[in-house]
């Protein structure tokens, strides 16, 4: 996942780093709740540093970092000391900084003196902000554009700035402190065994000479923010689950939290709720992340997949537009509304650069046809499937052979636009780059499963029509795919096609995403989930992108031998699908293992060092975390697992759990089912479900594919 005017990585946050996420708003300090420039540091709202440099001295001193916990995915706590000037080691002078990011931030800033001796201190707060847009702190290519002013008002300092026609104001508030244009400070005496706090907020404003910025903080009669009552109402809306294993309970749990913290409002539509990719860098909309994330997190909340195709209906494409490689049907890659990606595209704030979100699309809506939502509510979004569908068939197959592949349109956008979005993702064994137009394994995947998804929604509303011919389509482009992307020599599939229709021969883990929707052929799967499980694929924490024998692979790299979280619970539950259970088993275990070393939370990708030279999984250096994709990978492996699905058309709900005996029994309740709520109990993979709605039956065994269903109508049309 990357921006889409670059193929470079984030240089690294630095060791200690803390992010804090909120909506579309976060913020990135330092361990002792400093932000410092020369790192990506920064407090963002909507695509905009709005504060890029945040340090709190004392007596002239940086605070010694001591601990940093966060609370909730917004709020943390710091604590550090102030260094002696005598030398000695021990300090009685303790800082607590409790920091909660919204619509900017406000810190609870608290000095404690644990002498016999009143402690003299100056406590001052440096504070700049530079308004530059996310791109160019990610990528530190900051062009530093803006004319700035500084204004103090009693208490309060406004930083203005100005670029052409475009204004930004932040407001910092400190009551009670000395405020000159470079920033605050305090002169204050802490009495023996007494404290001092004080409340310091910065919050971006529209209205440039408003001279005191509003709290967003809002504390109500209980000493809620509107943060607290944001996730207190997710938390009553979720199931709640235990586990006889506690710590995978912990990584459940962590999920729902941090899940809970990328959800953001469309702005057009506040009570419509869809799942940003990840923090720090991705706190927006995208196509393909947004997509599998909510795909993967409906058994947890199915709204957040509607919410999502919702919103990227009203925002699919409807013109040819190079610069912003827009076509008719297309779904977005990503949406910014920082200056300078509009500026890249052509005054846009939308970019279209992603082969696989178009599909996803109708992949999705799929899933989300089976979780009981109204009948016209899914009927509203068909239209927009069938202009997905057009677009697979006469923008997606640039020449005409039936798959789908990418060249992008411009020089500036992405070179690649998969999942493997780096410049250099998709190569051949030897480490040769593959040329454009690519056509990727697993976008053909998700091609397939957009047949079979409308197909089946056809039938189910009765267009037989449509449905026989989509299904044919489906099962002829299964046939050919299985011929031209299979390597009878090697055992496996390959990549993907380039520009020439060569097969490009990596062993990946792409073509695990086949074996989820049921692409592979039944005597290709043994040797695929063979394959995927074989020492140079599996690391001992999960499948790596790309085998460790072959010419590009680096354990450290991005895409070429990492090991991401999302990708290998899409390849558990594939082969599930295909009946490889201590497979998927070994892959759950090692990925829910791995994440007992980062406190229960998954980050976006880890790398590929094998577990017998490294005894804990290696951090990627800039691995977004929380990211929507990692978040919900636990969730995907727990349910592939219980094999639990839902189609409530049909009048189902299905479970034949393969659990390990290391997980324990599992309890799960206030689980969303049909607009009711039900409870689930696995004993010894023994299943039970409580408080099924009317007309819902439990069924012991696999949920009928899409695949599955559209052949039986094909049957039944045939007898």
């Amino acid at each position: 996942m990357a921006g889409w005017n670059a193929d470079t990585a984030a240089g690294p946050l630095g060791a200690g780093t803390v992010t804090l996420v909120e909506g579309s708003s976060f913020c990135i300090s330092g361990p002792n709740g400093d932000i410092r420039p020369e790192h990506p540091h920064g407090v963002f709202f909507q695509d905009t540093r709005i504060l890029s440099l945040w340090i709190v001295t004392i007596n002239g001193q940086p605070i010694e970092p001591l601990a940093a916990e966060t609370k909730e995915p917004y709020r943390a706590l710091f604590a550090g000391r102030v260094p002696r000037s005598d030398g000695h080691t021990d300090s009685p002078l303790i800082v607590e900084r409790l920091r909660e990011v919204g619509a900017g931030i406000q810190e609870q800033v608290t000095l404690r003196n644990f002498s016999n001796e009143p402690a003299e201190c100056a406590v001052s707060l440096t504070v700049e902000a530079d308004f530059a847009d996310l791109f160019e702190v990610k990528e530190a290519r900051i062009q530093g554009r803006w004319d700035e002013t500084r204004h103090v008002d009693g208490d309060t300092l406004t930083i203005r700035a100005a670029w052409q026609d475009v204004r930004k104001c932040v407001l910092i508030q400190a009551p009670g402190a000395d405020v000159t244009p470079e920033g605050l400070s305090y002169r204050v005496t802490v009495a023996p065994h007494g404290q001092w706090t004080s409340v310091l907020t910065a919050v971006p404003s529209t209205e440039a000479t408003s001279p005191h910025p509003p709290s967003f903080i809002h504390l109500d009669a209980e000493g809620m923010s509107a943060s607290d009552r944001r996730r207190q109402g997710w938390v009553a809306k979720i199931p709640v689950v235990r586990m006889g294993n506690r710590s995978i309970e912990r990584t459940l749990r962590r999920s729902y939290d941090d899940l809970g913290a990328l959800r953001i409002e469309d702005p057009n539509h506040p009570d419509r709720v869809v799942v940003a990719a990840g923090a720090p860098w991705f706190m927006t909309l995208f196509g393909r992340d947004s997509l599998l994330a909510s795909h993967m997190a409906a058994p947890v909340d199915p709204s957040l997949a509607l919410g999502t195709l919702q919103t990227l209906a009203d925002r699919q494409g409807m013109v040819v537009d190079a610069v912003s490689e827009e076509e008719p049907g297309k779904i977005l890659h990503e949406v910014r509304l920082d200056v300078s990606s509009g500026l890249s595209l052509g005054g846009k704030s939308v970019y279209y650069g992603s082969v696989d979100a178009t599909p996803l699309f109708v992949c999705v809506l799929g899933t989300v046809s089976r979780w009981g939502f109204a009948k016209e509510t899914i009927a509203a979004l068909l239209p927009h499937a069938d202009r997905a569908m057009d677009w697979i068939r006469d923008y997606g197959d640039k020449d005409g052979d039936g798959f789908v592949e990418y060249n992008r349109l411009n020089p500036r956008g992405l070179i690649n636009q998969g999942w493997k979005d780096s410049w250099d993702g998709i190569n051949f064994a030897d480490g040769a780059l593959a040329e454009p137009p690519i056509a990727l394994c697993e976008v053909q995947a998700y091609v397939y499963q957009a047949h079979m998804s409308r197909a089946w929604m056809a039938y189910d509303d009765g267009d037989m029509a449509l449905g026989d011919e989509l299904a044919d389509r489906g099962a002829k482009f299964k046939k050919r795919f299985n011929e031209q992307f299979w390597m009878p020599d090697r055992g496996y599939y390959a990549i993907a096609l380039d520009g020439k229709k060569r097969q490009v021969d990596a062993c990946a883990s792409n073509m695990g995403h086949c074996l989820w929707v049921g692409l592979v052929d039944e005597d290709k799967a043994p040797l695929v989930a063979k394959r995927l499980m074989s020492p140079d694929m599996f690391s001992g924490w999960g499948v790596r992108t790309l085998a460790s024998n072959m010419g590009a692979y680096n354990p450290a790299s991005y895409h070429n031998g990492s090991v991401w979280p999302h990708d290998n619970a899409i390849i558990a539950q594939g082969l599930m699908r295909y009946g490889f259970v201590a497979e998927a088993q070994r892959i759950s275990t090692a990925l829910l293992e791995a994440a007992e070393f980062s406190d229960g939370r998954l980050p976006e990708l880890f790398c590929g060092f094998g577990r017998e030279q490294f005894k804990a999984p290696v951090p990627y250096p800039t691995a977004c975390s929380p990211q929507a994709w990692a978040a919900t990978a636990p969730i995907l492996l727990l349910t592939s697992l219980m094999q639990y699905d839902a189609h409530v058309s049909l009048g189902g709900v299905w479970m034949d759990p393969a659990l390990p005996k290391s997980y324990g029994d599992l309890h799960i309740r206030n689980a969303p089912m049909a607009g009711g709520r039900i409870t689930i109990d696995v004993s010894k993979n023994k299943p039970s479900i409580r408080g099924l709605p009317e007309g819902i039956v439990f069924h012991r065994g696999h949920r009928p594919s899409m695949t599955e269903l559209v052949e039986q109508v094909g049957r039944i049309a045939r007898a």
